[in-house]
């Protein structure tokens, strides 16, 4: 899908990849609406549901959450903090041997992509734990 390089489209795509935090729609608004504050929350809605779609930003729709965003499409996984709730990126090297174990299980099938849900505890929420 080709999109247009809109200057709404350019600062929310901006805006999302300055973030490390997974924001929601709701989250990325109140930030774009620094630089934009004409934008409305459907507006960045559609904006990012429209750049998901392309490929220009990553949708996670993590089981019974909001749905976040990420601006890194670069191949990653992600977990989910069971205590706090963060999302952080993992970017394991173990990761590909998954890769490379799904391509022997979907032979001749052509998989566009798939979603991995990691859960568990974040560094902080582990020490606090211990």
């Amino acid at each position: 899908m080709k999109l247009s390089n809109t200057n709404q489209r350019r600062i929310i795509i901006e805006e999302l990849r300055n973030l490390y935090t997974h924001p929601t729609a709701d989250e990325l608004y109140v930030i774009v609406r620094e630089k934009l504050p004409q934008i409305s929350l459907g507006t960045v809605y559609r904006n990012l549901e429209l750049l998901a779609d392309a490929g220009k930003v990553l949708k996670l729709e993590l089981s019974g959450k909001q749905k976040r965003f990420d601006g890194n499409v670069n191949k990653h996984f992600h977990m989910r903090c069971r205590a706090c709730g963060r999302i952080e990126d993992m970017h394991a090297d173990k990761m590909s041997e998954i890769d490379r174990n799904l391509n022997d299980l979907v032979d001749k099938l052509k998989v566009d992509g798939y979603r991995l849900e990691l859960n568990g505890l974040c560094n902080k929420c582990r020490a606090e734990e211990e």
